[in-house]
């Protein structure tokens, strides 16, 4: 039995590789290789103990453990999650995952190997992020490159411009079909200052679009925020390590000040083909979101010539860009507090956040909705974005 219903295509805007300690050293360049660090599980529920296992195992799931997953069918998304995942490292055992989950297509996404390529400070050597990007991105290429239905995600920081623009050239020339940059102010620079000019002209051209993906920016709020004099709260799974309270209050806040820069600075305005999506990073703050842009730019445009546009701010994100709801967000009443073009189904698989069962939460959630409104959630929207993975019926 496959997991996704045959009355109609889904195509998941977010799924993730669940990496092995080398996963980027074994692809590093030479000359960096030993200065890349091993990918650590510190900031996760998955243990020590599960990565060791797998390691001596020759970085593989046990014969055993393999057949117990496929044999889930139809209840291998509601049970099969973090590394003991199947195919959340092996590629083939990938290909049988998405057999028994039945999306049409699936972004895929690293976890834990971005803290190199994004490392936030100017005293971090270009050398180890950038080669990190590429140890990650050659990875990445190599997982997804046996399967259609894989869409690789690629990596790359924009805080040195020139290094960027060449590590998106060899990305689009790899294959990878999105990348992923971080929702930070690049070092020293705005995301949309002229010398990334030619970064965004390069997306639009090549119809490859960017993302901004929780882990993209640091996580949790300013330990200020959190010094209130009590015991440290537990993360939603009841651990300490993840998003915690007072960080779900505050997360929307970089994902929304990116966005906000870049249509300021007239990226989109500019670059009416570039393509985007913020993806598990919620959508409950985009309809006020959108209302804000187009007040400012209506306002402060009356002076400032930088913000007056032929289309409104919200109608640039409208046809630009995509963003993936938690399944708890009632995606009915996002979809009527602003545009049904803007919000695209995705599963999270392998990892628990995505619930057990994300497509019966979010039909549920959208019975009010009709039939057309439900079908541009689940396929047509993440096509407007990436028209070249349709799938023939």
């Amino acid at each position: 039995m496959v997991y996704a219903p045959g009355h109609r295509p889904y195509y998941d805007a977010d799924s993730h590789i669940m990496e092995l300690p080398d996963f980027l050293r074994a692809y590093a360049d030479p000359d960096i290789r030993d200065e890349i660090p091993l990918v650590g599980y510190t900031a996760s529920i998955v243990t020590d103990d599960e990565v060791a296992e797998i390691v001596n195992q020759g970085n593989r799931h046990s014969d055993e453990h393999r057949d117990a997953q496929i044999a889930l069918g139809d209840d291998l998304i509601a049970t099969s999650k973090e590394i003991q995942g199947l195919g959340a490292f092996d590629s083939a055992d990938r290909t049988t995952a998405l057999d028994l989950l039945g999306f049409k297509k699936q972004l895929v996404f690293a976890t834990h190997s971005v803290v190199t390529p994004f490392h936030p400070s100017s005293n971090y050597p270009l050398r180890l992020k950038y080669g990190g990007a590429r140890a990650h991105n050659r990875h990445m290429a190599e997982f997804c490159a046996d399967d259609d239905r894989l869409m690789g995600v690629g990596v790359v920081a924009l805080d040195d411009p020139a290094s960027a623009i060449e590590e998106l050239e060899w990305a689009i020339d790899a294959g990878l079909e999105a990348m992923w940059v971080p929702h930070r102010a690049p070092i020293d620079i705005a995301p949309g200052h002229v010398d990334l000019e030619p970064f965004w002209a390069r997306l639009a051209e090549a119809g490859v679009p960017f993302v901004i993906h929780v882990g993209g920016a640091p996580l949790h709020t300013s330990k200020s925020w959190s010094n209130n004099g009590r015991a440290k709260t537990r993360d939603w799974m009841g651990g300490g390590e993840n998003v915690r309270t007072k960080d779900a209050m505050l997360m929307h806040q970089n994902p929304e000040a990116f966005i906000s820069m870049l249509i300021a600075d007239g990226v989109f305005d500019r670059h009416r083909e570039l393509r985007g999506a913020a993806v598990e990073l919620g959508a409950g703050w985009v309809p006020e979101m959108l209302r804000r842009l187009d007040a400012v730019a209506r306002i402060f445009g009356r002076v400032d010539e930088s913000v007056r546009f032929d289309r409104k701010p919200s109608e640039q994100v409208c046809e630009q860009m995509g963003f993936t709801p938690f399944p708890h967000e009632d995606v009915a009443r996002l979809i009527g507090d602003s545009y049904e073009d803007l919000y695209l189904f995705s599963s999270d698989y392998p990892h628990i956040e995505g619930g057990r069962d994300p497509i019966g939460k979010f039909e549920g959630r959208m019975e009010s909705t009709s039939t057309d409104t439900q079908t541009k959630f689940f396929s047509e929207n993440f096509l407007r974005l990436w028209p070249d993975a349709r799938v023939a019926a």
